[in-house]
């Protein structure tokens, strides 16, 4: 399915498939292959990812040639290429934000002028602990590491706390970025630049984690000294309440006539539970 020994091609599935796939373990002359053996509609990332042209393609089609959808077999066996020279990092993006209310633009722009290949998104709260495309990205990178050991791959962030949030949890991170090899870059902040996490990069990791962490706790003190402050002056921090004593005084009233509470909670404006509530708290 290759081209012949020697010959230069810019057909991108012959560029492919001068490489073994690191996800589906499909040899170089073979198209890869789905987990339930036919042949993929697309190659994988993390092996067309190696082909320096086609590193920051989205995707790359199989062709119909190779029979995609159809069952999977070895190819006749090609030369592999060479391992993508050193030097020509392959940046992965990692955007996130705790809600999708919050923008998340920013930081996309941000890894599009870092040049990264691809990037990986998604608005959920770090104290989750599964975050879908903080794994993928992971992943990926694992396989175009496990695929080409000597290329560098680098995991670039806008800054750390896009990661995690405690210090534990960027310590392992950093744990296991070490063992796959990954480097970090952080595009902001006072040690804005890129990561090796073996030796003094290691350094830097622990220092970044325990920042982070004592970051947080200083916003969170200052938050509790605020509410603090204003309770003492009358000020209850928080939503305020949508009912207050005259809401209450005639709700009461209309609720000993006999009114049902659905009709005075929708007459007063407020949800039919918390009518419910400061009737049973009054009682």
């Amino acid at each position: 399915m290759c081209d012949s020994p020697g010959v230069i091609t810019n057909i991108p599935a012959e560029q492919v498939e001068r490489h073994d796939c690191p996800k589906c373990q499909a040899p170089a002359g073979s198209p890869c292959r789905t987990a339930a053996g036919k042949v993929a509609s697309s190659y994988h990332i993390g092996r067309f990812a190696l082909v320096p042209a086609l590193k920051a393609e989205l995707t790359v089609k199989t062709p119909a040639d190779r029979h995609p959808g159809k069952r999977w077999t070895q190819g006749a066996p090609a030369p592999q290429a060479p391992d993508v020279v050193p030097g020509a990092a392959i940046r992965l993006g990692y955007a996130r934000t705790s809600t999708a209310g919050q923008e998340l633009q920013s930081q996309l722009d941000a890894l599009a002028r870092a040049h990264c290949t691809r990037v990986f998104s998604e608005q959920v709260s770090s104290r989750v602990k599964e975050r879908p495309e903080l794994s993928k990205v992971l992943t990926l990178a694992r396989e175009i590491k496990t695929a080409a050991p000597h290329q560098p791959v680098i995991l670039t962030v806008l800054e750390m706390k896009r990661l995690a949030r405690s210090a534990a949890e960027l310590m392992t991170l950093s744990s296991t970025l070490q063992a796959d090899g990954i480097q970090l870059e952080l595009l902001s902040g006072p040690l804005q630049g890129v990561y090796d996490p073996h030796g003094a990069g290691a350094i830097v990791f622990a220092v970044l984690a325990v920042s982070a962490e004592v970051e947080r706790e200083g916003i969170r003190e200052k938050t509790m000294e605020g509410l603090e402050a204003a309770a003492r002056k009358g000020n209850v921090g928080g939503r305020p309440s949508v009912m207050d004593d005259d809401k209450l005084a005639v709700a009461r009233a209309r609720h000993a006539k006999g009114e049902s509470v659905t009709s005075i909670a929708k007459g007063l404006g407020v949800h039919r539970a918390t009518l419910y509530r400061h009737l049973a708290e009054s009682a």
